[in-house]
């Protein structure tokens, strides 16, 4: 019977298409007003000079990092997100699963300055991830995580789990997908048990909405 994480890797194949329309288009409002300047502004806040977007998707993030003078990397477990970011513009885009990644079987390169993973971590089981990436920040480097907020997402049920995101409201054809919620203090004890130590969070919101839009964690 297949895993939840493998329905969630097979959902971003399905969805790679309508994915690539949505980011594009704009048809996601909350990353139009919030998300997407929030995460723009805190990599910012750290001057990196060499960046890796990890689950890069399509590679609007490369492409904003790299307009503002960051020699920045990405990498992605899904071939046709992997094709899209190299096809507009990113050079350097690998194409590994987050598997891959932890077991060293693909070099991403290391020595990076600063870390993104931008709604890209949705799998139960994070903290070999985090410390792999952590092996690949140089001294003093940071790891930027924007996911959703749990305090807004909870709906009712504010317990780690798995929940199932069905992209209603969202134009096109879409396959629902497996997403691993997890509350603020597992979001923590995943950071402290990677060898990692929050210095910021940020709870990124929309003047006319009465709920944080997302979770910004750095960690060192």
């Amino acid at each position: 019977m297949p895993s939840p994480e493998a329905d969630l890797l097979q959902s971003w194949q399905l969805n790679a298409k309508a994915w690539i329309e949505a980011v594009r288009g704009g048809a996601i409002e909350s990353r139009q007003q919030v998300t997407d300047q929030a995460i723009v502004l805190a990599a910012m806040s750290r001057q990196p000079e060499r960046a890796l977007d990890l689950g890069c998707g399509e590679g609007w993030l490369l492409r904003a990092l790299a307009d503002r003078g960051i020699d920045v990397t990405g990498v992605d477990g899904d071939a046709s997100l992997v094709e899209a970011a190299r096809a507009a513009g990113s050079s350097r885009v690998h194409h590994a699963s987050y598997e891959q990644l932890v077991n060293s079987e693909i070099d991403i390169g290391a020595g990076y300055d600063l870390i993104c993973a931008n709604f890209a971590l949705l799998q139960q089981d994070i903290i070999p991830l985090l410390a792999a990436m952590k092996a690949l920040l140089v001294p003093g480097g940071a790891l930027l995580i924007q996911t959703l907020h749990p305090w807004s997402v909870a709906d009712g049920d504010y317990q780690d789990g798995w929940r199932e995101e069905a992209f209603a409201g969202f134009a096109g054809q879409w396959q629902p997908m497996p997403w691993y919620f997890r509350t603020l203090a597992s979001w923590l004890n995943a950071l402290d048990m990677a060898g990692l130590r929050l210095v910021s969070l940020q709870e990124p919101q929309h003047p006319q909405s009465a709920v944080p839009q997302s979770l910004l964690l750095m960690a060192e």
